[in-house]
């Protein structure tokens, strides 16, 4: 009846979500990236005002 084509839409799938998992850890290790250099520069800057 209706018969949908099992070659190219698994893999196709697959390499989206391949691509999205890829590009989201990227933005989640940027933004720890950031978060961890903030956190460090509002340690130094928190230091010097107490000498």
């Amino acid at each position: 009846m209706d018969e949908k084509p099992t070659g190219q839409k698994p893999d196709k799938t697959s390499e989206t979500r391949k691509d999205r998992l890829k590009q989201a850890l990227k933005a989640n290790l940027a933004r720890r990236k950031a978060q961890a250099k903030a956190r460090n520069a509002g340690v130094d800057n928190c230091d010097e005002g107490k000498g």
